[in-house]
C-alpha cells in the first residue's frame, strides 16, 4: 500500500524547483527591470501600430519594429537627452560656484534671522551643506551611465516584444488564471489605459507646467529662463510637491539677488498659477485618458516610486488600478452571491 502520490510529489518538486530558479534569476536581473517595464511601457503604446503596419500596410515585423522605434528615440528620448545636457552642465556649474551659493543663502538667513529673532542653521550645518553639495558630481555621472545603459538594454527587449507580437498576446491568453474571455480583455484594456494615461498624461502635464512657468520666468526677468522651464517639466513629474522642486528654490535665488519684489512675484506666481496648472490638468488629463480616480494616481505615484524607481510613475497606479480589477474578476469568476429572500406581502 502506498502512503504517497508519487505524481504529487513529483509535481511539488518540479514546482519547488521553478520557485527556486526563479528567485536566483530575479534577484540577479533586478536591476533590469526599470528597462523592461520601460520596454512594456512603449510596447503597449506601440502595439496597435505595430499590427496596423504588417497587417494592413504589409511591412515586414523588423522593419515595422525598426520605424516605430526610431520614432519613439526622436519623439521622446532626444529631448530627453537635451533636457538632461542642460541639467548636467548647470549642475556641474552650480556645484564649482557652491561656495558662492552658500555664502549668499548665509546672507539670506542672515537677513531673516535679524528681523525675526530666530537662528535657523548655524555655520557648522552651512559647512557641512556645502561638501554635500560638493560630492553631488559623482552621484550625477554615475546616474547619467545608468540611464545610458538602461536605455539600450530597454530597447533591446522592445525590438523582440515587437517582433513577437502575437505570441505574448497568445502568452496572455493561456496563462492568466480566468475562464471568462472577456474578463482577459478587461485586463488587457486596463493595462493599456493605465499606461496611456501615465505615460502620456504625466509627460503632457510637465510639459504645460514648464509652459505656464516658462511664461512667467520671461515676465518676471529670471535669469535662463529656459534652464528654470527644464527644471520645471522635471520635478512637475513629481508626486504631490511637484514642481515646487523649482519655482521654490527660485523664489529664494530671487530674494538674495534683489529685488525682492522678483522674489514676492514668483512666489504668487508659483503657488497660484504653476502649482493651480498642476492641479487642473494632471488629474482632468489622466481621468479623461484612462479614466483613472485622482487617488489611485497619488498613492499609485508614491507606491511606484519606491518600488520601480523613475518608471514608476507609471506602473505605481498600474499596480492599484490590476489590484481592484482582480478583485472585481475574482468576485465574478468565483464568488456567488447570496440568495436573497422574496418577501411578498399577504392578501
Amino acid at each position: 500500500m502506498s502512503y504517497f502520490d508519487t505524481g504529487k510529489l513529483r509535481q511539488a518538486s518540479f514546482i519547488a524547483i521553478l520557485l527556486l530558479l526563479g528567485y536566483v534569476l530575479f534577484r540577479e536581473l533586478q536591476q533590469f527591470l526599470p528597462a523592461f517595464l520601460g520596454a512594456m511601457t512603449l510596447f503597449v503604446i506601440m502595439r496597435k501600430h505595430m499590427r496596423m503596419l504588417v497587417k494592413k500596410k504589409k511591412w515586414k515585423p523588423a522593419r515595422a519594429a525598426a520605424v516605430l522605434m526610431l520614432l519613439s528615440f526622436l519623439i521622446i528620448l532626444i529631448p530627453i537627452f537635451l533636457v538632461v545636457s542642460l541639467m548636467t552642465a548647470k549642475i556641474s556649474e552650480a556645484i564649482n560656484s557652491s561656495d558662492d551659493m552658500v555664502s549668499s543663502f548665509t546672507i539670506f538667513l542672515e537677513n531673516i534671522e535679524s528681523r525675526i529673532g530666530t537662528d535657523f542653521i548655524n555655520e557648522e550645518t552651512m559647512k557641512e551643506l556645502g561638501q554635500r553639495i560638493a560630492q553631488l558630481i559623482p552621484t550625477v555621472l554615475g546616474a547619467t551611465f545608468n540611464t545610458l545603459t538602461t536605455l539600450v538594454i530597454m530597447y533591446f527587449l522592445l525590438f523582440y516584444m515587437l517582433m513577437s507580437t502575437r505570441t505574448l498576446d497568445y502568452l496572455v491568453y493561456k496563462f492568466v488564471p480566468v475562464q471568462d474571455d472577456s474578463n482577459v480583455d478587461r485586463i488587457s484594456d486596463e493595462v493599456t489605459n493605465m499606461v496611456m494615461s501615465n505615460a502620456v498624461g504625466i509627460p503632457l502635464t510637465a510639459f504645460l507646467q514648464g509652459v505656464v512657468g516658462l511664461i512667467g520666468y520671461l515676465i518676471i526677468g529670471v535669469k535662463e529662463p529656459f534652464f528654470w522651464f527644464a527644471v520645471t517639466c522635471i520635478t512637475a513629474m513629481l508626486p504631490i510637491i511637484g514642481a515646487a522642486v523649482a519655482y521654490v528654490p527660485l523664489t529664494i535665488m530671487l530674494f538674495v539677488s534683489g529685488p525682492a519684489w522678483k522674489g514676492f512675484a514668483m512666489l504668487i506666481y508659483g503657488f497660484g498659477v504653476i502649482g493651480l496648472v498642476d492641479n487642473i490638468f494632471r488629474f482632468a488629463l489622466q481621468k479623461r485618458i484612462g479614466n483613472i480616480h485622482p487617488l489611485i494616481t497619488i498613492f499609485g505615484v508614491i507606491i511606484g516610486i519606491d518600488l520601480f524607481g523613475f518608471i514608476g510613475l507609471i506602473f505605481g497606479p498600474l499596480l492599484i488600478s490590476l489590484f481592484i480589477l482582480l478583485v472585481k474578476i475574482y468576485l465574478k469568476e468565483f464568488h456567488k452571491p447570496r440568495q436573497t429572500l422574496k418577501v411578498t406581502k399577504k392578501q
